[in-house]
């Protein structure tokens, strides 16, 4: 992965849920890391036909791995005011070095 691609920056979150003075659990977002990756949107390529599993993604996100950080799919990326769901995350060449993760936008309700 070359890095004139990681033109992106995202951010990774996590939920969490804090109790407000009246007892009332609001859900939040807790920042736990920012970097640059690569992200490359769904479209009718071969490579997203051979991703037919997962239908639901929408976006493709490739980035190095932070040293000593445990990438699930309970967390969420944050890239250009948009928020997507974790579906999967796979390891690239399985050196531990760049991650290829799959995400769903979350797009709020209407109405």
């Amino acid at each position: 992965m070359s890095l004139g691609k990681m033109n992106v920056q995202i951010e990774i979150f996590s939920t969490v849920y804090v109790k407000d003075e009246e007892g009332f659990a609001t859900e939040g977002e807790q920042l736990l890391t920012s970097m640059r990756a690569y992200k490359e949107n769904r479209h009718g390529s071969e490579a997203w036909k051979n991703r037919a599993s997962f239908s639901e993604a929408s976006s493709l996100f490739r980035f190095r791995k932070p040293r000593g950080f445990e990438l699930t799919t309970d967390l969420v990326i944050g890239c250009k005011d948009e928020r997507y769901n974790i579906l999967s995350v796979e390891d690239i060449k399985e050196r531990g070095m760049y991650v290829e993760v799959l995400a769903e936008k979350i797009t709020g309700s209407k109405g």
